[in-house]
């Protein structure tokens, strides 16, 4: 574009041959030509100057910049006014990273980050080119990076994603110290699943209750109580409060070969009215309800809030639904669901008394048998109370570890310490400091009265290093 400048010293150069009178014409008529050029050209350099003085108009600003730490990698999101376009650069020597934003402006400080336990030694940023914003990661290492934009939701307007992935060196695998503890007596493993995360809250309840954090207080307890069982090996997809896409929870738990994978929810409804604890698994067909479909959405749509590049593509999923129907996948976990809905009964309140099925993404594994569980609905008020509430969390927990140990004792994975366990007629434990024969009776499934006839036990009284043989449930 021609600055004010370059335009005057044009006109001048023009006028000078304008307004040179031409041989033959008439005085007066050249005179009367003149005055007319003159005008209109004030007129036109009058509007250049205007338009050179008006900045160019910014293509976003910087309204605010959140940043989560998950095991693998640090995510930090700047959220935008508007759509930008950005560059990104990585330099050695020191390790840094640089993400220019044509056209925008910084909107918000740098200085409150949690940068601690990050890669990230500091954020700095700068003005580019007069008009672009730079922000510059001074690193403490090298990282692997992903950079990408996402357009609006419902909760969000554009947000630029930057994913910091740590590199660390693979762990050498520990030796195997025989076959039969590998192959004939391994722990059934439980992926945990707590839903959304970091910058995707999930739903909200009364008093800003977090569906995120309810989730993941329930699921930290699940996997305590399930550790305690010998045979069964707990491992939680989410640890911390940041977000993990829906394929990479499903992946998570396939590397795991996992026995079965739980994903955890507390969601709300259009209704405050709506109350009950679910239970679901994957629907090859359509979804068994209105609810079960708008639930399903709703989860489905975690991704575009908590934040996926959107080339993300998942080849596995063209052949998921036949898998399942061939594999049987889609039958225990319709078995393992009956169970726990069972067992949350005693717990909570059902929204409907059967295992419901929709289309959730999360659930859409061939291999492993999943199943959503809907612990409540925090947009219910009464249901948002008990949910804060670390008793109703407990019992909860409690209620779903029941339903999935009574599922795995009925019909052990071939090769597992209970399977192994059900071939010998029964199981034993060794007594530890805080354990009750109670306890213990409710751990196995089993009465007290059937572990003290077992044991030839005239009292309820347990000594520290006994043990004891539990019976078949």
């Amino acid at each position: 574009m021609l600055t004010a400048r370059h335009c005057l010293k044009r006109y001048r150069a023009d006028m000078a041959m304008c307004l040179q009178r031409p041989e033959g014409d008439d005085i007066a008529d050249w005179r009367r030509d003149v005055r007319l050029i003159r005008r209109l050209a004030g007129m036109a350099i009058a509007a250049v100057v205007v338009m050179s003085s008006v900045p160019a108009t910014r293509a976003a600003d910087v309204d605010a910049v959140r940043l989560w730490r998950a095991p693998d990698h640090t995510r930090v999101v700047l959220d935008l006014s508007g759509s930008a376009e950005f560059d990104t650069l990585s330099l050695g020597n020191p390790d840094r990273f640089v993400v220019d934003l044509a056209s925008s402006q910084l909107g918000t400080s740098l200085k409150s980050l949690p940068l601690e336990g990050t890669p990230i030694r500091q954020l700095r940023s700068g003005v580019r080119k007069g008009t672009d914003l730079r922000l510059v990661f001074d690193l403490t290492a090298a990282v692997r990076t992903s950079v990408f934009l996402l357009p609006p939701n419902d909760t969000t307007g554009y947000r630029v994603v930057i994913d910091l992935f740590d590199d660390i060196e693979p762990v050498a695998p520990r030796p195997v110290l025989s076959v039969e503890s590998l192959e004939s007596r391994r722990d059934i493993v439980i992926a945990i699943d707590p839903g959304h995360g970091g910058e995707d809250p999930g739903a909200s309840g009364p008093g800003g209750l977090r569906e995120k954090s309810v989730v993941l207080q329930i699921a930290r307890r699940l996997e305590d109580q399930l550790a305690k069982i010998p045979g069964f090996k707990p491992v939680l997809v989410r640890t911390g409060d940041y977000y993990v896409s829906l394929k990479s929870r499903r992946d998570r738990a396939r590397t795991l070969k996992a026995d079965l994978f739980v994903s955890i929810h507390a969601d709300a409804f259009r209704e405050t009215s709506a109350r009950g604890a679910s239970v679901y698994a994957l629907s090859t067909r359509g979804a068994t309800s209105t609810t079960a479909q708008y639930l399903a959405d709703t989860e489905n749509a975690a991704d575009l809030v908590g934040g996926v590049e959107l080339g993300d593509i998942d080849p596995m999923l063209a052949g998921v639904l036949a898998d399942l129907s061939m594999t049987g996948t889609l039958d225990t976990s319709l078995n393992l669901g009956a169970l726990i809905l069972e067992q949350i009964d005693g717990v909570a309140r059902l929204h409907k008394k059967r295992v419901e099925q929709a289309g959730f993404a999360v659930l859409k594994s061939p291999d492993v048998p999943s199943l959503l569980i809907e612990t409540g609905f925090i947009s219910n008020p009464g249901e948002a109370e008990r949910l804060a509430t670390p008793a109703y969390q407990d019992k909860m927990a409690r209620a779903i570890r029941r339903g999935i140990q009574s599922g795995f004792a009925r019909q052990p994975p071939p090769g597992t310490l209970l399977a192994w366990q059900r071939e010998k007629g029964g199981s034993e434990v060794t007594i530890v400091a805080g354990d009750t024969l109670s306890e213990i009776a409710e751990r196995y499934g089993v009465t007290v009265a059937s572990i003290k006839h077992s044991n030839g036990l005239g009292r309820d009284v347990i000594f520290v290093g006994q043990t004891l043989v539990i019976p078949e449930g």
